[in-house]
């Protein structure tokens, strides 16, 4: 009998020819860059997991890659015999393999009982989850380890961290004994489904489809697609189109916008599917022009860059909560000249406070401030101004002259270039093609600042690599707001100011 880890029979449960793949043909196997951070915040969670679970460090951890399979699971079977806590402790029995993110000892009719704790990095519990600590409660039971509880612990969104290292409440446990103990079944007959799969000489003939991103990105979608019909017009171009629809109109053989029905679509769609098929540009510059009309200058172009840690460094800051660390402002004045303002806060402190101090200082008291898609900023300008009450009033009030570019740009243009999106920098591309953001170097994309930001407030992170980042966040955010200019430009009909 093959044994098969938790996370080969979690891929099972997504789509047998990912675990037919897992199996035989690791290799094909890509992982996103948003697939790699998650790991490594699941690493960082679960470091954290173990100091709020063994506070006075007397446990055990195994190490899987140090230590090799045979010998963690001897060392996690001599530890379950002491009554001290085991992290990733290692379980394999009737065709599973399994490693527990905590266990810690309890009593049971007078004896010594396990109590199973799996750590997870995300706000919530989702149902893949209980299909993975299901299988880890399988397998150590089979084992003989006598489990007295079984309960997921994930991070509390809404707990705030008080400083000084001090991150008990952090982590919000979900008792889940009595479901997990009854699905002892179900997972013997994944395993046993998952023998089978295995010795199948060839994969399993499954199409791509929705189980291609749910519950997980799979790694292997580039291979499973590589044969599929390569459309020159990709139906996902649509705006707001069902992934469900796309899916099912593939198994009828439908690829293309040429081939899709035009009554599927609403009109958004349908201009989408007109101009990029005719390879024509939608300008409306009569009613784009109309929104601007009423605007007087001094205008401001507003872009933030914020950062978010699963596991808080700054007191009085939950988890995941977006924290603004940087801006550029692009300032036209009353005589149309040009102007820039920026603020980048590197030296690893909470940069909030500087922050919104420097960004009233810059924003004046009157005149339009331009955003692209102003849910965020003016979300980030509400929670700066709960935080800093002293500065509430003076926040709140940039908020009232904020005015979004993206909806009077969607509303007016489009080019077939967009491949059916609004983002500035789609859209830039279109309207200012000498504008790119792929020429930047080091940072292109709200991803790789946040993680030049996190390299950068780093302690090992040298002065020389520090300055270097901070240019290439200087740069990346700048070209942001100039590219609001140009689009105001262009979309105001104001081709008489120079810039």
């Amino acid at each position: 009998m093959r044994t098969f880890s938790k996370s080969k029979l979690i891929a099972l449960r997504q789509c047998q020819k990912r675990f037919w793949l897992e199996i035989h043909h690791p290799e094909l196997k890509t992982d996103t860059l948003q697939t790699q951070a998650g790991f490594a915040i699941g690493n960082d969670v679960g470091e954290i997991a173990r100091r709020i679970y063994d506070p006075l460090g007397k446990g055990s951890l195994i190490d899987i890659k140090k230590e090799g399979f045979e010998i963690a699971l001897q060392r996690s079977k001599d530890l379950l015999q002491r009554d001290l806590p085991i992290f990733e402790a290692g379980f394999s029995a009737a065709g599973g393999l399994a490693f527990s993110d905590v266990m810690l000892p309890d009593e049971q009719d007078g004896a010594r009982a396990w109590r199973m704790v799996e750590i997870k990095s995300s706000t919530s519990i989702k149902d893949s989850y209980r299909d993975d600590i299901a299988v880890q409660a399988y397998v150590a039971q089979t084992a003989g380890v006598a489990l007295k509880s079984v309960s997921i612990a994930h991070i509390d969104s809404k707990w705030t961290y008080p400083g000084n290292g001090n991150y008990q409440g952090l982590l919000k446990e979900t008792d889940l004994t009595t479901e997990v103990f009854t699905r002892s079944a179900e997972v013997k007959e994944w395993i046993e489904e998952a023998q089978i799969i295995a010795a199948q000489k060839e994969a399993p003939a499954i199409k791509t489809g929705s189980q291609c991103n749910t519950p997980y990105a799979c790694g292997f979608y580039d291979y499973c697609s590589m044969h599929m019909p390569k459309p020159k017009y990709p139906i996902s171009w649509l705006p707001r189109f069902p992934s469900s629809k796309i899916y099912q109109l593939a198994n009828e053989g439908i690829y293309d916008l040429k081939d899709l029905p035009d009554h599927m679509l609403n009109s958004k769609q349908l201009l989408v599917k007109e101009h990029t098929l005719n390879n024509k540009v939608y300008f409306d510059e009569i009613g784009a022009a109309a929104c601007f009309e009423l605007i007087k200058l001094p205008a401001y172009f507003l872009d933030f860059e914020t950062i978010s840690f699963a596991i808080p460094i700054w007191k009085c800051t939950r988890p995941y909560q977006q924290i603004t660390f940087q801006f550029s402002l692009h300032i036209i004045d009353e005589n149309r000249q040009l102007t820039h303002s920026e603020f980048l806060d590197l030296s690893g402190e909470n940069p909030s406070e500087s922050f919104a101090k420097a960004l009233i200082d810059s924003c004046g008291s009157s005149g339009p401030v331009f955003v692209y898609s102003a849910s965020f900023e003016m979300s980030r300008i509400r929670e700066l101004a709960d935080r800093l009450p002293t500065l509430n009033r003076q926040l709140l009030a940039i908020n009232e002259r904020v005015i979004d570019l993206l909806p009077i740009v969607r509303d007016h243009y489009y080019h077939p270039t967009q491949e059916g999106s609004w983002s500035i920098k789609k859209v830039l591309s279109a309207v200012a093609p000498e504008l790119r953001y792929d020429d930047l170097e080091g940072v292109q994309n709200g991803m790789m600042a946040m993680s030049a930001f996190q390299e950068a407030i780093h302690e090992n992170t040298s002065s020389e690599r520090k300055a270097e980042i901070r240019e290439q966040l200087l740069k990346y955010c700048k070209l942001d707001t100039y590219a609001m200019v140009r689009l105001w430009q262009v979309f105001s009909g104001r081709s008489e100011i120079s810039l």
